[in-house]
């Protein structure tokens, strides 16, 4: 008998009551032998674990639901991405269905922590039907190192994780046969018809970002790394802009690279581990994240390999763009201590911007910084997805809208606040295209030498101009950046037609936020927005200029008559 094995009344409170096996608390090692037993997945060369997720090789953001209860119900920002409404009827006749597939089938539990912050964190337990998704929860979530602590583990929160459980749209009313359903007055997240393990890892995001401004903790999606002299640095941004990648520095300690937490004391992972887009991963540009996909331990997630050499192939789409790779944070060489950083010194937002027109960094002040955030752009590039031959613009509110509960202010009231108190400076970097949408994208050099810049303070040192119609500050020179890079105009053809882009980009964040404009932060906040008619002002003002003189000189002609009249008056 497997000495992970416990007895099978150990779910009762979930009205499970007849599971085959219950595998409690395998590590990695044991659960590595059970992955390949059942076929689960299959080693690459290396020791990686390589695993098709199936027809879900991403997100399903459609399919994500909350529960419409009285304990949330006034805190949830029904408007949001993060919230289709679900009854609780609803929730309950699906979970009663889930728990009785239980039966008669062998489960994994877990025991794990969400927050490094012991103040903070929830107590989380992950229950699932593949031993795959129990060591991705291993790799993600915070292990506790002394067993013996897990022995009173009394969870915060549940994830059942059932993939073949499939739901029926007519009965279950939902989209689809997939559904990822939170309760928070149940502290239970329900999780069927998908094998992308990365619905676990954000449901549970999703639940640190309802509970943590309870606490007037900041919750973020973003990355975070420090430096030898303690100061931390956080990179916000969506799929695809750098935050993995730029967050691993040979200089820096990483703190993690995706989910972080704000609190009195500093900066702390959520998370245990990273889950990286591994798709075109060069070794040369970044090695550390490159190690791990030949690692033992971690998991790839449709990751292309040859059956017969078991070498993988980073560079193939042919299951899709969004290949990943699941590891613990003790495979990366420099970790910060207990997943920890002080109060952020530099806080960097990290847009791709397929129109080519934004700088490749410019300084923003407190409201600009608050104005991107909400804002939570990026664009996706012509060419990446069917159907895709423009730039596409996507905002995400809080660079993370899908995970977001409360409303964006609410977050955006927190970190203005935080910022304030700890002199925290903002940057934007595009880490997108230069001269255009038929441009080339910045090189990662460029990239890291901005970065490194904003880290040193060096970027500060030689001076700034403003651009007119996004008002932030653009560095007249970095070191190690040629400076025709730092201008976007000088990598357009035409000057008129990157005005014209610049303004089209900007009414775009203007159109987009007119649906944050009715909250009482919203005056102070739009102080940092784009104007995009800011450069026909002065052609407008030229024109009137000759009207303006004239007044003048008529009002000197008339000044003889106004003196002849007194003196007719003293005669």
């Amino acid at each position: 008998m497997s000495i992970y094995k416990t007895g099978t009344d150990y779910l009762k409170k979930y009205n499970i009551q007849s599971p085959k096996t219950i595998f409690l608390n395998m590590p990695t090692e044991a659960l590595t032998e059970e992955i390949i037993k059942r076929g689960e997945g299959a080693f690459v060369k290396g020791g990686a674990l390589a695993f098709n997720t199936g027809k879900h090789t991403g997100r399903s953001a459609k399919d994500k639901y909350v529960v419409r209860e009285p304990s949330s119900e006034k805190d949830v920002n029904w408007d949001s991405s993060a919230a289709s409404e679900m009854s609780v009827s609803n929730f309950r006749s699906i979970k009663e269905k889930m728990v009785k597939f239980c039966d008669n089938r062998e489960l994994f539990v877990q025991e794990l922590y969400a927050g490094a912050d012991e103040t903070s964190r929830l107590k989380v337990r992950i229950i699932s039907e593949y031993a795959w998704h129990s060591m991705f929860a291993r790799n993600m979530f915070i292990c506790e190192t002394v067993l013996k602590k897990l022995a009173n583990f009394k969870e915060d929160f549940t994830v059942l994780y059932l993939p073949n459980f499939k739901c029926d749209p007519k009965v279950d009313n939902t989209k689809s046969e997939t559904a990822i359903m939170l309760n928070f007055a149940e502290k239970i997240v329900l999780i069927a018809g998908t094998e992308y393990a990365g619905e676990m890892k954000k449901s549970i995001f999703t639940v640190m970002n309802y509970y943590l401004p309870k606490k007037n903790v900041m919750s973020m999606h973003c990355s975070a790394n420090i430096g030898k002299k303690n100061d931390t640095a956080l990179f916000f941004g969506l799929s695809g802009t750098g935050k993995t990648t730029l967050s691993s520095d040979s200089e820096r300690y990483l703190i993690g690279d995706d989910e972080h937490g704000w609190s009195d004391a500093g900066i702390f992972n959520i998370e245990g581990g990273c889950y990286a887009k591994v798709i075109n991963l060069s070794q040369e540009m970044e090695p550390d994240i490159y190690k791990t996909t030949h690692s033992f331990g971690t998991i790839l997630e449709n990751v292309v390999f040859d059956e017969s050499t078991r070498i993988v192939d980073l560079d193939s789409e042919a299951k899709t763009e969004n290949t990943r790779s699941s590891y613990p944070l003790t495979q990366m060489p420099r970790t910060a201590k207990d997943n920890k950083g002080g109060h952020p010194k530099n806080i960097i937002f990290l847009t791709f911007d397929a129109f080519g027109v934004l700088p490749p960094v410019s300084k923003l002040d407190t409201n600009q910084a608050i104005y991107h955030f909400i804002s939570g752009y990026t664009a996706k590039v012509a060419g990446t997805e069917k159907g895709v031959t423009e730039p596409t613009v996507t905002f995400s509110t809080c660079f993370g809208e899908p995970f977001m509960v409360w409303h964006p202010y609410e977050y955006a009231r927190i970190l203005m606040e935080k910022m304030k108190k700890h002199r925290a400076k903002a940057y934007l970097v595009n880490t997108g295209l230069c001269g255009g949408k038929n441009g080339k994208r910045f090189k990662i050099s460029d990239t890291r030498a901005i970065i490194n810049a904003i880290l040193s303070g060096a970027v500060d040192k030689g001076g700034y101009t403003v651009d007119p119609i996004f008002g932030f500050g653009i560095p007249k020179s970095v070191p190690g950046v040629n400076k025709a890079v730092l201008d976007p105009k000088k990598g357009w053809k035409s000057r008129e037609e990157y005005d014209k882009t610049l303004a089209l980009l900007a009414k775009k964040f203007v159109e987009n936020f007119t649906k944050y404009s009715d909250h009482p932060m919203a005056s102070t906040v739009l102080k940092g927005a784009p104007k995009p008619d800011a450069l026909s002002k002065p052609t407008t003002k030229a024109k009137t200029k000759p009207k303006a003189k004239a007044k003048p000189k008529a009002k000197v002609a008339t000044k003889p008559k106004a003196k002849a009249k007194p003196k007719k008056g003293k005669k």
